[in-house]
């Protein structure tokens, strides 16, 4: 089935014109999910839905693509987006913070069709050193909730790690991360290990749990033979940067770690990116090696406040080999090969944080 959808241009920094043309896709690059707009004059729906649109940035032809004509459930009018992980979005109600739902209306392509899924999950339960009223990333095990084995996993701002399985569980398993302070890091999950992935605090370990969250979580050193050669006022630079870890995994199983540095403020604006790739298998010490590197071939890496994902550019025509595309507060693109990083202002509509979302094909 084809799917219909309208792309405005968008502009840089230094312009400001939209252009609007139509076309037809079966596919989508990877895309950031900018927010839903409806008109309260079109009124109300069969079951308390409005009409509205659905809007997307593609950083593949630097345009902003608006789905029209998208029935939008009452339940997300009420509510508030969480997180994102393989093209589903998470909600929670504006009126209690720990009902959740999942949603396919950020898929590009599912939010073209008029019907949106909603899958409520458990209520949420804090931990006696734990909250849920803040959620810093969601991270999930299969490109959708419908699998039997699928699982959620939440991390909070703090300590609290909760995990279920949607439509199966009736509630949550809750742990505490094994470390005081874990705000800078994005949990993940890798395919290739079955696992979810955590940073620790300062990148030296990295900290894992299987998909059953029974066992205590694991713990692997991180080795660096090698580090960039920086001039020291630029490594004084970094240490006056909010850094964020990324465990990031490629389509074909490779795995890096990205350092993100970015300052805001009185300061002089800055981000910078610092690559590792992983060389060899996991050591019989459970160590793994982490080499700098300023090359990833023909892969792109996507970081936003969601769980990170790593795409290959020629399979989407437009992209930029070599890079990491990122979302805070503004759209950035890093080239690795030379630092170079390119900003894109977005427009002044958001109501929450974009997430960057997978591509999608029907």
């Amino acid at each position: 089935m084809s799917q219909l959808l309208f792309r405005l241009k968008l502009s840089s920094r230094n312009k400001n014109v939209f252009k609007q043309k139509s076309v037809r896709l079966f596919s989508t690059s990877p895309c950031l999910s900018l927010c839903c707009v409806w008109d309260d004059a079109l009124g109300l729906v069969e079951g308390g839905s409005y009409i509205g649109k659905v809007l997307f940035f593609d950083p593949a032809k630097n345009e902003i693509l608006q789905v029209p004509d998208k029935t939008i459930p009452q339940e997300l009018l009420n509510s508030k987006p969480i997180g994102a992980s393989q093209g589903w979005g998470f909600s929670s109600e504006q009126s209690n913070h720990n009902s959740l739902h999942i949603t396919d209306l950020f898929n590009p392509l599912a939010a073209s069709k008029s019907n949106t899924k909603m899958i409520p999950l458990p209520p949420l339960t804090s931990m006696l050193y734990g909250q849920t009223k803040v959620v810093w990333n969601v991270a999930m095990s299969s490109s959708s909730p419908h699998e039997e084995d699928c699982v959620v996993a939440i991390k909070f701002f703090g300590r609290q790690l909760s995990m279920c399985k949607p439509g199966r569980d009736l509630a949550w398993t809750n742990r505490l991360i094994p470390f005081d302070r874990a705000e800078n890091s994005n949990l993940m999950y890798s395919k290739r290990d079955q696992r979810f992935y955590l940073p620790a605090p300062g990148g030296n370990y990295l900290c894992s749990w299987d998909l059953h969250f029974d066992n205590d979580p694991k713990f692997n050193e991180l080795v660096f033979p090698n580090f960039p050669n920086l001039p020291q006022s630029t490594w004084e630079d970094l240490d006056s940067c909010i850094r964020e870890d990324h465990w990031v995994e490629s389509p074909s199983g490779q795995s890096f770690l990205v350092k993100r540095y970015s300052r805001v403020g009185s300061k002089a604006p800055m981000v910078m990116v610092l690559v590792f790739r992983e060389e060899d298998q996991v050591t019989a010490k459970g160590t793994r090696n982490m080499c700098y590197t300023q090359d990833i071939g023909d892969l792109c890496i996507f970081l936003s406040k969601n769980d990170p994902f790593c795409v290959v550019a020629s399979s989407c025509p437009g992209l930029k080999p070599n890079s990491i595309y990122m979302m805070d507060h503004c759209v950035s693109i890093c080239e690795l090969a030379n630092g170079t990083v390119t900003c894109f202002e977005l427009p002044k509509m958001m109501p929450f944080s974009p997430f960057w979302i997978p591509p999608c094909s029907v």
